[in-house]
């Protein structure tokens, strides 16, 4: 099968398009999928930079999004059957084999069948992106109607779910972007107030909005500065969670216990990299419950790049840019 192999780590470049065995099924458990395509995440490029959880397991094969149909099950599968057309998170981060292949095999619990109404190929871009915000406003953050929520880079890949997934629980949501077009397309989405950050302090328009309060969530997929200003931005008692690792400093830390901030992460990745069962069974919940959504017209994803399998290596160039709208996916055919 054709495949994109991270030969190395560094660069774009160690992605190269070879030919492999198409894998056999592991387990009696496991489903062959051939895929339509793969969502490519801004997690991949710092894997392929710096593959933390498989430095000794190169080659390897990326992408953690996938979508296909089911080729072959295992004798004990009980959820699929051979023509199901499925979509999941799984693989791409060590033991197991990513999605930038034709194939790949996955356990069935970490499975779940696609939206009826969305093409197999755009189902691939969902998995990781809507797990991350479910987890980050809905189980984090416990969002509820009517409160107040700031969503950073509310137009990338993440935010445009987070956006979606806050108005369909009835919150009052602000947003920060970088330019009109990504404002319209929040707008477009749900949000009430838009904060160019280019342009004004998000902190002061945040206080604004909010009469002087602040928001009761701080939803950040940036890190840094915007992290720790977010702090400020957030009210007495409120909370904050990101998806990056930024060190506090004292004064930080004094500034959150100040204000009793509860202070929370994301990182979806974690039950596969450490092998939680249960909570990657739960995370193909969260999946299906996305899948509901988007059927139910309430969710959309934007695919902003449709590349060739054997064009990975531009989508990771394009990713390391920045300033991306929507999702790039990989197609197979």
């Amino acid at each position: 099968m054709k495949t994109m192999l991270m030969i190395a780590a560094g660069d774009a470049d160690t992605l190269q398009l070879r030919d492999i065995p198409k894998p056999e099924l592991p387990s009696p458990y496991h489903l062959l999928v051939k895929l339509a395509a793969a969502g490519v995440n801004p997690v991949d490029t710092k894997l392929r930079t710096k593959p933390v959880y498989f430095p000794d397991k190169l080659p390897a094969i990326l992408g953690c999004d996938g979508a296909g149909v089911v080729e072959a099950v295992g004798n004990a599968v009980m959820r699929f059957k051979v023509g199901d057309e499925v979509f999941f998170c799984n693989g791409g981060i060590g033991d197991e084999p990513g999605n930038y292949a034709e194939y790949t095999t996955l356990h069935e619990d970490y499975c779940a069948a696609k939206p009826s109404t969305l093409s197999l190929q755009d189902s691939a871009a969902l998995p990781l992106v809507f797990i991350t915000a479910w987890e980050s406003l809905v189980e984090r953050a416990n969002l509820q109607t009517r409160q107040t929520v700031l969503i950073h880079a509310a137009a990338g890949g993440v935010g445009q779910i987070a956006v979606q997934i806050a108005h369909n629980l009835g919150a009052r949501i602000a947003v920060s972007v970088s330019d009109d077009t990504k404002a319209e397309i929040a707008r477009s989405l749900g949000a009430e107030q838009i904060i160019n950050y280019r342009t004004q302090d998000f902190v002061q328009e945040t206080l604004n909005w909010t009469g002087g309060r602040g928001v009761d969530v701080v939803f950040d997929t940036v890190g840094g500065e915007t992290y720790l200003r977010s702090l400020s931005a957030a009210r007495m008692y409120g909370k904050v969670v990101s998806l990056l690792s930024t060190p506090l400093s004292l004064a930080d830390t004094q500034l959150a216990r100040m204000r009793n901030l509860t202070l929370g992460y994301d990182l979806m990745l974690t039950p596969q990299a450490m092998g939680m069962t249960d909570d990657r069974i739960h995370q193909r919940k969260i999946l299906e419950q996305g899948a509901a959504m988007v059927d139910a017209g309430k969710l959309k994803v934007n695919i902003s790049h449709r590349l060739p399998l054997e064009q990975a290596a531009e989508a990771h160039r394009m990713i390391e840019a920045g300033g991306m709208i929507g999702k790039i996916i990989l197609t197979m055919d």
